[in-house]
């Protein structure tokens, strides 16, 4: 038991935060933006502590299912969290271009930021690093397919149609997922695992005396979900009290809840790409955008349905030539079954454009 706690001392953490945090939320917003935006800060670290153990524990899981449907359990957990976060910050009179904003931004962060980086230290560190090129081409099209549909379509949908095309939204997505998921587990599966015949002793040497429990692992993740939605409730409404009249750019909020439910996956990339293993961070990046599309926008039309209140869908201009440009560059350097830095910096100088476009609130 001792060491089992002393293992989850972050998810502990963060359950301690939120019985904290739960009784006191009125009093926290009652003192002022100050003491709100600083609650609102150890909320969101709270946040990232419980997210880093779901991630451990969704990687657990992928290490004894193994590819691809490791990195499937890892990429829709954090789109679990994401989708958590959202709907709680949305019940809490969001913006109604939040949910917009945070798909653009996490598609923004898993291709240009996560690719980007992982691709750039891997290529100083190895080279160029292999992998099956099948799955880049896979995800790129289903990822181009599902932004267009759903976020640069509406755009020319007349208000008094939104229903209508919100319920052929849901079933375009839910129809495209279901596609992908029986391509991804079933004949097709080989297009998202590679073949690395010197990597499985080193690797699997360090996990050898621990063996993993099914079970245990499967409940630390649901915990830490339902901790991290607990989190949230407090936390939406601190930051939003801590950032009223600050003049922060409007796409701060979605920045942050997509850099909360990518954190653990970012690591993640990093320990693979340095391992030379690329192919799980081209399932991680790429699959992590496609899952926040695909199963993010079925998730809150559903809700929009419900509440009878639209979100803006539609992309910006600039969102849209970001996205598109994205896609365009993903396309060209994952097309050959190899990275190397330069392409990881074509990536990560487009990742420094969204965050600089974010700061001056475009």
């Amino acid at each position: 038991m001792g060491s089992l706690l002393k293992q989850e001392k972050f998810l502990l953490l963060a359950i301690v935060t939120a019985f904290v945090a739960y009784p006191l939320e009125h009093t926290l917003l009652s003192h002022g933006q100050g003491v709100a935006l600083i609650s609102g800060i150890v909320l969101v670290l709270a946040i990232i502590c419980a997210s880093m153990r779901v991630a451990h524990h969704a990687e657990l899981l992928a290490e004894k299912f193994g590819d691809p449907y490791g990195t499937m359990i890892l990429t829709l957990s954090a789109v679990l969290v994401e989708v958590v976060i959202l709907a709680i910050m949305m019940s809490n009179e969001a913006s109604p271009t939040l949910v917009r904003d945070t798909i653009y931004s996490a598609v923004m962060l898993d291709i240009n930021g996560i690719l980007g980086l992982a691709a750039l230290m891997g290529g100083f560190k190895h080279g160029e690093q292999p992998y099956n090129d099948d799955s880049a081409r896979t995800y790129s099209v289903m990822i181009l397919t599902a932004v267009a549909v759903s976020m640069v379509v509406p755009e020319f949908v007349p208000e008094a149609k939104w229903k209508l095309y919100s319920m052929f939204t849901i079933g375009a997505m839910v129809l495209l997922y279901t596609v992908f998921l029986r391509m991804q587990v079933g004949p097709h599966s080989y297009f998202f695992s590679y073949s690395y015949p010197q990597k499985h002793h080193g690797e699997q040497s360090g996990h050898e005396e621990a063996p993993i429990n099914l079970k245990l692992s499967i409940g630390m993740l649901v915990l830490g979900i339902v901790v991290i939605g607990a989190l949230a409730e407090v936390m939406a409404k601190t930051i939003d009290l801590g950032l009223q009249g600050s003049g922060a750019p409007p796409v701060l909020a979605a920045v942050l809840v997509a850099t909360i439910s990518a954190a653990p996956e970012i690591l993640t990339a990093l320990r693979a790409a340095l391992a030379n293993r690329m192919q799980s961070v081209v399932n991680i990046a790429l699959g992590a955008s496609l899952s926040t599309v695909i199963l993010t926008v079925p998730v809150m039309e559903a809700m929009a349905l419900y509440t009878g209140q639209p979100f803006q869908m539609a992309m910006t201009p600039v969102q849209t030539v970001m996205i598109f440009v994205t896609l365009l560059v993903s396309a060209i350097n994952l097309n050959d079954g190899q990275t190397n830095a330069i392409e990881g910096m074509t990536h990560f100088v487009l990742f420094a454009t969204f965050i600089m476009l974010s700061l001056i609130g475009l």
